[in-house]
């Protein structure tokens, strides 16, 4: 029987190798994420089975409080992590998984595992989850449908299977003197966060403060696992990307653009540079995030043209299993996602109104 542990901090390589080993690995389940978390209203808590001196299962768990005494609930971004999934270690990690939330006041615990078996989601309802999070492929905690990029072979077969318009638009920025800045320092951030406020209010999105930024490359970049690229044109800059490394993958992460010189196509030179970045620093697989999925109708989807700009690129569309939740008290949970869509709005609200103060009180 594998023995249930909660990892302290002198943990946090092996902690980091497991994860980034197992199957559906991911940054959401780093050490570092955790800490990321850790900084706002989250608490991190790090869950693994251990046979002998080796992981073989585990979750980095987030602690949320509720707005009910001594109440919270778990949530497993991008989790749980097994080594092997069978429904005996998957029944073990969950056995522990329960004291925890058991311990902590969880009413329930939330996953959303980066993998597209159906088996998977088969032994997790098999075990009391539920599909939560809906159908959209942004519905949910994180993105159910991204577009991945094999960066197995040579650049230029990445490159000739580039649609043949993006391969264009690609060489056309050049021509026109885009350039891509790819030794960025943390001075640039602001230069980021700026195009990324233009976006955001172009898009209809909401922005994290700037502060959330900086404590993203705090705890990244210094251990390889965060990486900005700015493009500019002349000495304007016009687009950047924050993007995670974590394992073998590349997650394009945070884009952003300006409204100026559209046509001089600065993205598609942005994300050729990265690719190329990303495949000559060992990296195997780039993942361009979330998209819409395949059954909406393109005509009434406002995200339709991300889907055709990754596509572009060659990624292939990627359905995960989705999000899962597993009420650990029934009616407390009921109550609570009943509510939810009330708290989320006044959430949303009070980000909003967070995002419209002055860069200084950020």
């Amino acid at each position: 029987m594998p023995e249930p542990v909660i990892l302290g901090s002198e943990h946090r390589d092996e902690w980091n190798a497991f994860a980034a080993s197992c199957p559906g690995g991911d940054v959401l389940q780093s050490w570092e994420w955790g800490e990321l978390k850790g900084r706002g209203e989250w608490i991190p808590i790090r869950l693994a089975l251990r046979e002998g001196n080796e992981i073989v299962a585990g979750m980095s768990l987030l602690k949320r409080a509720l707005p009910i005494p001594g109440k919270s609930f778990l949530y497993a971004s991008r989790g749980p992590l097994l080594r092997e999934w069978t429904p005996e270690r998957l029944h073990d990690l969950l056995a522990a998984a329960k004291d925890v939330a058991r311990k902590h006041g969880a009413i329930f615990l939330k996953v959303d595992p980066a993998l597209t078996d159906p088996r998977i989601a088969e032994m997790l309802r098999k075990e009391g989850f539920h599909a939560a999070g809906g159908e959209d492929g942004f519905g949910g905690t994180q993105p159910r449908c991204v577009m991945t990029l094999d960066l197995h072979p040579s650049e230029d077969e990445i490159f000739n299977n580039f649609h043949q318009k993006w391969r264009y638009n690609t060489r056309l920025a050049e021509r026109k003197g885009i350039t891509v800045k790819t030794d960025c320092a943390k001075d640039d951030l602001r230069t980021f966060y700026d195009l990324l406020k233009v976006t955001c209010e172009r898009d209809g999105f909401l922005v994290r403060s700037y502060s959330y930024f900086e404590d993203m490359w705090d705890l990244l970049v210094p251990r390889g696992m965060g990486k900005l690229f700015l493009t500019y044109f002349e000495d304007q800059p016009l687009g950047g990307s924050f993007n995670t490394i974590f394992g073998p993958t590349f997650t394009y992460t945070y884009g952003a653009s300006s409204n100026e010189h559209r046509n001089k196509m600065p993205n598609h030179l942005m994300q050729w540079t990265m690719i190329r970045w990303a495949k000559a620093n060992g990296c195997t697989l780039y993942d361009f995030r979330g998209v819409s999925p395949r059954h909406v109708d393109p005509e009434h989807d406002k995200l339709a043209g991300l889907n055709q700009f990754k596509a572009g690129f060659g990624a292939e569309f990627v359905e995960y299993v989705g999000e899962f939740d597993l009420p650990l008290s029934p009616m407390l949970y009921r109550a609570w996602t009943k509510g939810m869509p009330m708290v989320r709005d006044m959430m949303k609200r009070r980000r909003r109104a967070v995002s419209k103060e002055p860069a200084a009180a950020e």
